[in-house]
Parts: C-alpha cells; sequence; structure tokens
C-alpha cells in the first residue's frame, strides 16, 4: 500500500509517541484505573510529566487518524483522568479546515455539477471543521436551508496508511507483549478500523440517518435531518438545516428557567428504544453530535458510527439493564457471564464477587454522578483482567450510556436515570410484546405449522414401517441405557397385555351371540370364561400399574 521510506516515517512517528508516554505517570495512572487502585498519596495526579494540552498536541501533529484514536480516548473515563478526557473531546470538533477551493473541487467531483448549480448559496466559512471533514451552510434553489458535509480531501488514503501500521505494530504488540494482550490492544485498534472506514462512506451515514428518523418518529421532541439524496455522494452528505448550539454551551440561566425532565425522560426512552427494541442505535451521542434548539428540541447528528444489536443480544441487554437499574449485583453478574466466552483460565467466582460490589457500591446514584456508563465499562475490564470475554457490544453501550450520562447530567443534575431505565425497559418491553402479536408476525409460525403437517403423514408412515419391519432404531445418550431400554420393554409389554386383553372382551363379545348348552350364570360358556381371563387380566394390569410401577412409587 506504501513505499517502504513512508512506512518507516510512520513507524518511526508511532514509536517516538509510545516512547514519550510509555514511562510516563500517565500511563501508570491508567493502569491503576482499569484495575480502579488508586495511586499513593505522593503521587499527585495533577503533576503528570505530560500534561493534557501537550497530549492534545500530539495526536494532532501526527495526523488525523490518531484524532479519532484520542476520541474514542475522550469516552474512556477508565482509562484516563479527568482532566485529559476533558482536554481529548476537544478533538471532536477543534481541527482547522480545509481551504475552500478543495471542498468545491470534492463537491463538483462527487455530484458532478458545479457548485453554483447545485446550490443558491453556499457558505464558505464552515460550520464545524472535524478530522475526517467539514460542514458548510448552504441554501438549496428551493429556497430550503441546508448543511453541507464534506471528506477531507486525500483524507482516505491518510488513514489507510496509519490502518496499515497500526496493524502492524498492534499485532508485534499482542504476540510479544502481556500488557497488550491483557488490555486487548489488538481489538482496540480494530475497533478503530472498523468505525473508520464506516464513517468514511457518506452513503452509509445518510441511510443510516433515514432509519433512525423512521425508528423515532414518535418522539415529538428529538429532531434527525433527512439527508438530500441527490445532493449526497460518497464524499458529500447534504441534509436539511437544524439550527442550534452544541448542549454543552448551554447556559446556567437556561437551566435554571426550564425544567428538562420530560425532554430528559423522551430522550433516555428513545436511547433505551434503539438498543432493546430497533437493534439500530446512535453509537457516538457525545455531547458534539447534539444540538439544543431554541424550541427545546435535542437534535442527534453524525451517524457515521451507529451499533446493531441482534435479537437474542436484545433480550440479554434488557436482563442487564434491569439488573443494573436494581442495584442487583448478583443477577448483573449472571447476565453477563451468560453473555461471555469462558475458558479453563476465567475466574467466575472472583468476577461475580467484584461484579457485586460495583454494583452495590453504585446504588441510589443521581445523573451529576455520571454512574451507568461508566459502570459498564469498569465492568468490561474486570472481565478482562479476570479471562473472561464479553461480547464487544457490552463495551459500546457502555460508551452510549456514557456520553447520555453526560447529557442527562448537564439537563438534570437531579434525574434518577436508574428509575427511568427502570420505567422505560418495562414499557418498551409491552410495547414490544403487543407488536408481536399482530397477525403479520405468525406468518412465520403458519408457514412452519403447514410444513410440519405436509410431512408429518410421510414421517408417520415411515415410522410405522420401521416398527413393521422391525428396524426402528432409537439413539439414547442417557446415563443408565439399561433403564431406559427395560423402560421400553416395560411399556411394549403393557401394550401387548393390553392388546391381548382388549381382543379377548371383543372376541367374548362376538361368541355371546352364538347359542351354547353350556353356560355361566346363563351365559355361553365359552364367552364368559374369555370375559372374565380378560377381566383378571385387566385387574392384575392395573393393580402391576398403580402399586408397582417405579415412577409412581418415586423410587427413582
Amino acid at each position: 500500500m506504501s513505499t517502504t521510506p513512508d512506512k518507516i516515517k510512520r513507524y518511526y512517528k508511532f514509536i517516538r509517541f509510545m516512547l514519550k508516554y510509555w514511562n510516563s505517570d500517565l500511563f501508570r495512572k491508567t493502569s491503576s484505573a482499569v484495575k480502579d487502585d488508586a495511586l499513593d498519596e505522593d503521587d499527585n495526579e495533577h503533576q503528570f510529566q505530560q500534561t493534557p494540552e501537550e497530549l492534545v498536541e500530539d495526536l494532532k501533529a501526527m495526523g488525523p487518524t490518531y484524532i479519532k484514536l484520542g476520541q474514542l480516548l475522550s469516552t474512556r473515563p477508565d482509562l484516563l483522568p479527568d482532566e485529559y478526557l476533558k482536554a481529548l473531546s476537544n478533538l471532536q470538533d477543534n481541527v482547522s479546515p480545509v481551504p475552500i477551493e478543495e471542498i468545491k473541487d470534492v463537491i463538483e467531483e462527487q455530484l458532478g455539477i458545479r457548485i453554483s448549480k447545485a446550490f443558491k448559496s453556499f457558505d464558505e466559512t464552515p460550520l464545524a471543521s472535524a478530522s475526517i471533514g467539514q460542514v458548510h451552510r448552504a441554501e438549496l434553489h428551493s429556497g430550503k436551508p441546508v448543511a453541507v458535509k464534506v471528506q477531507r480531501p486525500g483524507i482516505v488514503k491518510k488513514f489507510m496508511s496509519d490502518l496499515e501500521t497500526l496493524d502492524e505494530l498492534t499485532a508485534m504488540a499482542v504476540k510479544h507483549l502481556e500488557f497488550a494482550q491483557t488490555y486487548a490492544i489488538d481489538e482496540v485498534f480494530a475497533e478503530l478500523r472498523r468505525i473508520l472506514i464506516n464513517e468514511l462512506d457518506y452513503k452509509k451515514e445518510a441511510q443510516n440517518l433515514k432509519t433512525l428518523k423512521t425508528n423515532l418518529k414518535l418522539f415529538e421532541h428529538l429532531i434527525i435531518p433527512s439527508p438530500v439524496d441527490d445532493y449526497s455522494a460518497t464524499k458529500v452528505l447534504t441534509m436539511e438545516f437544524v439550527g442550534g448550539k452544541k448542549i454543552t454551551s448551554l447556559s446556567p440561566l437556561r437551566q435554571i428557567e426550564n425544567d428538562f425532565s420530560e425532554l430528559v425522560e423522551e430522550l433516555v426512552e428513545a436511547y433505551l428504544q434503539q438498543i432493546i427494541n430497533d437493534g439500530f442505535a446512535h453509537a457516538d451521542p457525545h455531547p458534539g453530535n447534539i444540538k439544543f434548539t431554541e424550541n427545546n428540541q435535542i437534535a442527534l447528528f453524525d451517524l457515521g458510527m451507529v451499533a446493531r444489536f441482534t435479537p437474542q443480544l436484545q433480550e440479554n441487554l434488557i436482563e442487564l439493564l434491569l439488573a443494573i437499574s436494581r442495584s442487583n449485583g448478583e443477577k448483573t453478574a449472571h447476565v453477563l457471564l451468560k453473555m461471555s466466552e469462558l475458558n479453563e483460565n476465567s475466574q467466575r467466582k472472583e468476577f461475580s464477587k467484584t461484579v457485586s460490589d460495583v454494583i452495590m457500591e453504585s446504588e441510589n446514584s443521581l445523573a451529576r454522578d455520571m454512574q451507568t456508563g461508566r459502570i459498564l465499562i469498569q465492568l468490561n475490564r474486570l472481565a478482562i483482567n479476570t479471562n473472561i470475554k464479553l461480547p464487544v457490544e457490552i463495551n459500546i453501550l457502555g460508551k452510549i450510556l456514557l456520553n447520555l450520562d453526560q447529557i442527562v447530567a448537564m439537563l438534570d443534575p437531579e434525574f434518577d436515570l436508574r428509575a427511568a431505565i427502570q420505567r422505560n425497559v418495562h414499557e418498551i418491553m409491552r410495547k414490544k410484546m403487543l407488536s408481536e402479536l399482530k397477525p403479520e408476525n405468525f406468518f412465520g409460525t403458519l408457514i412452519e405449522s403447514k410444513h410440519f403437517l405436509e410431512k408429518m403423514p410421510e414421517r408417520m408412515n415411515r415410522i410405522s414401517e420401521n416398527l413393521a419391519n422391525n428396524e426402528f432404531k432409537l439413539k439414547i445418550d442417557a446415563i443408565d441405557e439399561k433403564r431406559v431400554t427395560d423402560g421400553f420393554q416395560k411399556v411394549a409389554n403393557r401394550i401387548t397385555l393390553g392388546l391381548i386383553i382388549a381382543a379377548m372382551i371383543v372376541g367374548a363379545s362376538m361368541l355371546m351371540q352364538v347359542p351354547s348348552d353350556f353356560t355361566i350364570f346363563g351365559y355361553p360358556g365359552l364367552a364368559m370364561i374369555f370375559f372374565l381371563l380378560a377381566a383378571a387380566g385387566a385387574i392384575v394390569l392395573s393393580y402391576v400399574i398403580i402399586f408397582r410401577d417405579e415412577n409412581l412409587n418415586n423410587k427413582d
């Protein structure tokens, strides 16, 4: 993909960065935070060798791929101190813009028409500039205001080259360094690769916007901008313009003058619906991707990163969220273990105990404590330390809830997120069950039933033929095979005896019609003998079944 000199430069750049931070107090703080240990008192957390601003500048100097890496780290409070998280969050929208001439070239190349024909007006100053692209306000010839998201020129090639380097270096690290294996460094960069590849295709983002808008159409206080397909392509995304401010810029006065509890409730319900009902969620709701409008509505942007949850995983997540919201540590550990990959080195008891402690310690936390997402991420790290591999979706869910915690804390610090989770999960489950009772949802079951009934005669004929030819076989995997075969023999003997008794009764009934000089009790004697023998056999068989059967006497 790249020439040797370029590869050497990238290797040198990355290795120099790692050497700078490898032995620093910041790295040691990261390791201790993962284990939830505190630093010694003489280790002042505010006096690391590298300042937060220095880390940010180093990542900027390394290029857009490492800016995205910094964005990932900015949502990991289990790994970095708060002041570093705050500094890294500035990477989300604080990047130098691309010259307008280059932006216009990308638009005209992607749309195939001159920018003046596509837009009535186009603001040259970007509204926001990120590591992958920047957003400009424009107006269509119809008069409709739109936002145009344009990818930076050459960014795809740059990302692919850096990802190639990271893949090679992380593979080497995981192979030779215990630390890299323990903390799954390769999986961190695998997630980075997946995120970047998806975010580089604006067509996918346009489709994601449509899907989310449809799923959340009943939430009147949530806005998802609609894409304009005719003016969108792989590197250009045109969508309706939604005014407003970043939710983090909400003034204290506006917070005091307004009660946002209902809005927060609706936001929480919307995200829970995405996770446990739709299976399709906005996976990056950090404050930079959410606007607060003048009408007290919330607009969700940047659908380049979405999370998908399978139906089985959704059921597990329902159990997990309810267990956490009820501060049930034992149930939380049980659900996580049920979802996990275990091996001979997995420390299940230690994991369960630690999970229970973490859940109970966080009981009665409010929105301002920002605990829900943080707990999930912490549990993921605890699983790694005890050789238990949780699904990657747990960490994704943790990041979603972590960002949601920040937004909820900003709008309503006293909001009880756990109580809201309980309320909304129950309501969403009720709606989900009602929707599944609709007639159209039974078509699959009806088709399966039809196939079953169609095949039933053929299968019964095959079983009967095998029985008649003494070719019927049963393969049983049981603890006591002799006991099972003896049981089948007992059943067969009783069925045979029952058939003989029934035949004797039928025969006796028929003989009753034949006149005979030999009588018993005034009836034909031979018929009465058969009837009495059948009656005696039936009494004996009933006695054996009722009083001598092992199962009825509970002897097993």
